[in-house]
């Protein structure tokens, strides 16, 4: 499979339609804002096509205003933005800007307490609000530009996992030799070798490559699957020390990223024969899934989405769904993008209405003891006929003969 053409420069028209929407949504939430700052790289990508080590001062009066402290020649180069300015440090900033509000609308969820305070220290605003909400809320819901981007990665990701990871499957490897042969095969399809994590202190530089019950170990990243990972240092990707067995289960669940936005999705294969009991579970996921899939259309609630789907099921399935043991998390699924965990969530209590457009992986799991992690995950569309899948399905559990 041979990847497409590079990715495009974000045109000023699409620049202009973030910025205004990000505008609107903060005379929504916050009607008398004077001032947001943004700048995280990922943010800053998404409201100036560039990713500069700086900040975009965005007043409720005027015009947005991007100062780059480094690679100042490359963002003019990269970004269709109308106003780029060189700094050197805040000060400069500030300088440009000259009456500093009383509140600025930050984002409160990305920035350390560090970089906020040499922020401060030239923008000392009695009052530093989030910003977060308003900007995820802009974020969700994706344009053509980004939808192509994402059904161009949604094409990589169902490729490299229903058709060749069965091939590279052999009996004796590892969990890492395994993730390493799949991460080169999606890197020579066009994946651009990053898994972005919004979550604090989040890290996935593919996601989680299992065998047997190693996918149901505790680890500290917020989903239902555990994995044991290379080691306490790094429980991420797959073990060097487990080995494929016949009768094993092999559950991948990893991140695919083309210009920047992603998708998610899972698969399990069986190498031998499963028991019928873990084939009846691993259907009842997908069962899950398909029900959630009919709900995502405009105007229905997240949390409606949820209730109707999780919230049907009896106590003997609900026991280590969404999560083994101690592990268990409260959502069906989350919206993706330039992050793999981004709005809106698919959570009892989240009230928030699905958008047309909107991105959503929905991942319902369970875990069996002493066997594995069982279930499916996609990336779909929010569309006014239901969920739109960018990439593929895996409804049956494949047995692989080895």
């Amino acid at each position: 499979m041979t990847h497409e053409a590079s990715v495009p420069t974000i045109p000023r028209a699409e620049l202009d339609q973030r910025l205004g929407r990000l505008r609107a949504a903060l005379d929504s939430s916050s009607p008398d804002w004077q001032l947001a700052a943004v700048m995280h790289p990922v943010n800053l990508y998404y409201l100036t096509g560039a990713m500069p080590n700086g900040v975009l001062l965005i007043p409720r009066d005027g015009d947005a205003v991007v100062f780059a402290r480094r690679a100042y020649s490359r963002v003019v180069e990269e970004s269709a933005f109308p106003r780029i300015m060189p700094m050197r440090s805040f000060r400069d900033a500030a300088a440009a800007t000259g009456t500093i509000p009383d509140t600025i609308h930050v984002e409160k969820e990305a920035l350390t307490v560090g970089h906020l305070e040499r922020f401060a220290k030239h923008f000392p605003a009695k009052v530093f609000a989030g910003l977060d909400r308003a900007l995820g809320g802009v974020r969700a819901v994706k344009s053509p530009l980004e939808l192509d981007l994402m059904a161009r990665c949604g094409k990589i990701h169902r490729h490299a996992f229903e058709e060749i990871a069965p091939q590279l499957l052999r009996y004796g490897m590892s969990e890492a030799e395994l993730g390493t042969e799949l991460l080169a095969a999606m890197l020579a399809a066009g994946h651009d070798g990053v898994c972005r994590i919004a979550m604090f202190g989040g890290e996935l530089f593919l996601g989680s490559i299992c065998f047997g019950d190693n996918s149901l170990v505790a680890n500290p990243f917020d989903g239902p699957d555990g994995v044991r990972g290379l080691g306490p240092g790094t429980p991420l990707f797959g073990s060097r020390e487990r080995r494929l067995a016949s009768g094993d289960l092999v559950f991948i669940d990893c991140g695919c990223c083309v210009g920047g936005y992603h998708t998610d999705k899972s698969i399990v294969f069986s190498c031998g024969q499963p028991a019928p009991e873990t084939i009846a579970a691993h259907q009842r996921c997908v069962e899950i899934q398909e029900s959630a899939v009919a709900l995502l259309r405009p105007g229905t609630l997240c949390s409606a989405v949820y209730e109707r789907t999780v919230g049907q099921l009896d106590d003997a399935f609900r026991k280590d769904f969404m999560g083994y043991a101690d592990q268990g998390v409260r959502f069906l699924g989350h919206g993706i993008g330039l992050h793999i965990d981004e709005l809106p969530i698919i959570a009892k209590g989240f009230d928030v209405p699905l958008e047309a457009n909107m991105t959503i992986a929905l991942e319902p799991k369970k875990g069996l003891p002493g066997v594995g992690m069982v279930g499916t995950e996609d990336t779909f569309v929010v569309t006014t006929d239901g969920g739109r899948s960018l990439t593929g399905g895996s409804p049956v559990l494949r047995v692989i003969d080895l």
